[in-house]
């Protein structure tokens, strides 16, 4: 009986120096998890992991803005080092250190929606917000005849994706329509009331404000509750993404139009990219996604993708949950 520990300590030790099996999970990192938008984000990051083997593990800060949390969050996932990260920075500085810290330690971390300020990841896929933004500014300018006082309410300082969108739409507006001003320029912060207050002061400022964009959801639902406050119907309204009211607002006439993504392809692209890493294979370095226009002209036509309508989103997510 005395020899029976020493027969055991081999294999113990042997049971200690076998390598761990490799993680089959895929950390997905949004900005927020509140929206329909990340839902269908998610819906397609599952789609692409289940069909190479994996899982998704999703997490998000709870304000889109908290670059903190979300470093947090990605920094516990490389520590626990699952297979590879998906991440939609929230800002493009401070998120460039870990995913810095992801690549050395030779996870594939993947950069959707919203670039970052390093060349360590593996993919960066989005839609073409520059574009996006000059839509928005061609669809507002056109609507107002060339001329006119416009605002333009953002997301936030540093946000990559939202700093596109605002850069594509001063350079349309500079390029194309010398007429169009735009007296206001400010960020929503991801606060509705922000942006509510901010749209309001604007109107205040500017009795003859024209035209209005706003260049996110949040930043846009504030906007569209100022405007109906003060029963400004005369000012033309684009917004940026959408819920099933904006669509309701947009056949009421409150918006003349909204400039939509498409959450699942982004959300299937990013991950798939890691699952072809992890595969042997070498994904695009970057995938641009095209926005659309939506209008009461072309809503219901058929060659308006469905996914992106936030309806058919959230009929997706309910039947991913």
């Amino acid at each position: 009986m005395r020899f029976r520990p020493l027969l055991c300590i081999p294999f113990l030790l042997l049971t200690a120096c076998l390598p761990s099996p490799p993680s089959k999970v895929i950390g997905v990192v949004p900005k927020g998890a509140g929206h329909v938008f990340w839902l269908t984000v998610k819906a397609g990051a599952q789609k692409a992991a289940a069909e190479a083997g994996y899982t998704v593990e999703w997490n998000a800060p709870t304000l889109e803005v908290d670059a903190s949390r979300q470093k947090d969050i990605v920094d516990s996932m490389i520590t626990r080092r699952l297979a590879g990260i998906a991440l939609a920075p929230v800002e493009r500085k401070a998120l460039a250190g870990t995913v810095d810290r992801g690549h050395n330690a030779g996870i594939p971390m993947a950069v959707f929606d919203s670039d970052v300020d390093t060349p360590n990841r593996l993919t960066y896929v989005a839609t073409d917000n520059r574009a996006g933004g000059r839509m928005a500014a061609r669809r507002l300018a056109e609507g107002l005849g060339g001329k006119g006082k416009v605002a333009l309410i953002g997301f936030m300082p540093g946000s990559a994706s939202t700093m596109e969108r605002e850069a594509g739409f001063r350079e349309e507006m500079q390029a194309r329509f010398p007429g169009i001003q735009i007296v206001v320029e400010s960020f929503g912060m991801a606060n509705r009331a922000k942006a509510m207050a901010i749209t309001e002061n604007a109107l205040t400022a500017y009795p003859d404000l024209a035209g209005i964009f706003a260049d996110n959801e949040s930043s846009s639902a504030g906007a569209l509750q100022a405007i109906k406050s003060r029963q400004a119907r005369k000012v033309k309204f684009v917004a940026f993404d959408a819920n099933e009211q904006f669509i309701e607002d947009l056949r009421t006439g409150w918006i003349d139009a909204i400039v939509l993504q498409d959450p699942y392809q982004m959300g299937y692209e990013a991950v798939k990219a890691i699952t072809t890493r992890l595969g042997g294979g070498a994904p695009a370095p970057r995938r641009d996604l095209p926005a659309t226009l939506v209008h009461l002209g072309n809503l219901d036509a058929k060659d308006i993708p469905p996914l992106i309508l936030p309806a058919a989103q959230k009929q997706l997510t309910q039947a991913v949950h």
